[in-house]
């Protein structure tokens, strides 16, 4: 099993985006890359939300003989805005911010082509950060697949990408 990190926006969206795919043994959102602290304190969504400086990042593992990075990479950038700065759809805030942080540098061999490919399709520099995972604090329970346990919750991807799975 391995692990990546990914920010996109909410991350109750992003979440059950990739809860549909064979080959995702589990996801967890959480809150990544914000500033270290010493004294072992998890931001809450309210800190985040009033700029903490971490984003609501997903945590996925998978399995890679079922499902392989780069394929999941592509993915992600079928539901972000890779060009856009702490924004997704209606989202606003240093907390949506877009990244790929890695948990093994081996990864980036599998992500560079992936990111470079997208850049270069978007003719010019993504806003997505790549970079190895500094931190990741688990998000409260109840953010935790929110999308399942509320339906009509808002997210940035349309309904249209929840069902991906289905037409393979």
């Amino acid at each position: 099993m391995k692990e990546i990190y990914l920010a996109g926006g909410c991350f109750w969206g992003l979440q059950k985006f990739f809860d549909q795919f064979d080959g995702v043994v589990s996801t967890e959102v959480g809150y990544a890359n914000g500033p270290d602290r010493r004294d072992g304190h998890r931001p809450t969504y309210e800190e985040v939300c009033r700029s903490s400086g971490h984003a609501e990042t997903v945590k996925i593992t998978y399995d890679e003989k079922r499902i392989s990075l780069p394929e999941l990479l592509r993915f992600y950038f079928m539901v972000i805005d890779p060009l856009s700065v702490n924004r997704q759809g209606n989202d606003r805030g240093i907390q949506y911010r877009t990244g790929i942080y890695f948990a093994d540098s081996e990864q980036l061999q599998e992500i560079r082509p992936v990111y470079d490919a997208e850049q270069e399709q978007a003719g010019s520099p993504l806003a997505v950060e790549l970079e190895q995972i500094r931190n990741f604090f688990s998000a409260e329970d109840y953010h935790q697949k929110y999308l399942e346990k509320n339906p009509g919750g808002y997210c940035h991807i349309p309904d249209r990408y929840y069902h991906l799975a289905d037409r393979k």
